[in-house]
């Protein structure tokens, strides 16, 4: 199979005149709406760097993609002082359990030993309303004896009447920097999106010493077979990869038809591309990504143009 992704350009990119938005647009995730629209959630930074989940509505008419007017607005701000996500929120994921939609989140805060310690969060809301409110001040996925340096952005399916989760866990941080952690792929059942079971066994782990995270996954499963784009860095730089699987556990990595790269220019993702999030519409594929600086140039779109 060979993947050759089109780009169709910039989407959005804060302007920095909003206090809880000057900079950033990170990890978009796509919600459907009616039509040709869709509801995008982000993740922004405010002037303290703590980043809030926000949102707005983009149309998608004959391969072009539009902000609709007036529609950017205030998700999930920042935890409380001293709880799990009182240094940021970022968002990573949304499911549905009956009449409610689950949004997931990575909740940051910072340390001293190391730079930051992460776990997951969940707000919800009923299907009608735009309002989602966190379901505990404590995460619902935390470390534990599997996981017990930090995590890091999951994905979440509904597959087979169990929800699915891949997530990243901090296999290893020898030092005080981010250049010294190693972050891999790992994966976790639930019945009903609250209480999850982990094995905690790495399903896909970074090609060591070429790279130190494996992040961000986005997941589809398709014909029987479940295929995975996510991000891989090393150094401040990340690419993405791309691998397949029968049973979503075991995985092959396939980087070389991951099919999209940076820029070979001055543009917004010239030195980096990450986050991907992948959804149809209208019998195309697209994909939304960050490029340059972790989601401060904004997210852009792009379309499979070749998949045989």
């Amino acid at each position: 199979m060979n993947h050759k992704w089109k780009k169709l350009g910039l989407v959005f990119c804060p302007k920095g005149d909003i206090e809880w938005m000057r900079s950033h647009a990170a990890n978009p995730v796509v919600e459907y709406l009616d039509g040709n629209l869709f509801r995008v959630y982000f993740s922004s930074r405010d002037s303290k760097n703590r980043s809030q989940i926000a949102s707005l509505v983009m149309e998608l008419t004959d391969g072009k993609a539009s902000v609709v007017d007036e529609s950017l607005r205030l998700v999930l701000a920042h935890g409380r002082h001293g709880r799990f996500d009182d240094s940021g929120v970022t968002v990573t994921g949304l499911a549905y359990r009956g009449t409610q939609r689950l949004l997931y989140y990575l909740g940051w805060n910072l340390a001293v030993t190391i730079p930051f310690r992460n776990a997951i969060g969940l707000a919800v809301s009923e299907q009608n309303s735009q309002e989602f409110v966190r379901v505990s001040d404590a995460p619902v996925v935390d470390r534990n004896n599997v996981d017990p340096i930090s995590l890091s952005y999951p994905f979440l399916l509904w597959d087979e009447d169990r929800f699915r989760i891949w997530y990243g866990s901090c296999i290893e941080w020898d030092g005080s920097t981010v250049s010294d952690y190693e972050f891999s792929l790992k994966y976790a059942e639930s019945n009903d999106g609250f209480n999850w079971t982990r094995a905690g066994e790495v399903v896909l782990g970074c090609d060591s010493p070429h790279e130190d995270a494996i992040a961000r996954p986005h997941v589809i499963r398709e014909n029987g077979l479940f295929k995975m784009w996510y991000s891989k860095k090393k150094g401040p730089y990340y690419r993405m990869g791309y691998a397949e699987s029968i049973n979503g556990q075991e995985w092959v990595r396939m980087d070389d038809l991951v099919g999209i790269d940076v820029s070979q220019d001055s543009n917004w993702d010239s030195e980096m591309i990450e986050y991907p999030f992948v959804f149809d519409h209208k019998g195309q594929r697209y994909m939304l990504y960050n490029g340059n600086g972790y989601g401060k140039t904004g997210f852009g779109l792009a379309v499979l143009v070749n998949d045989v």
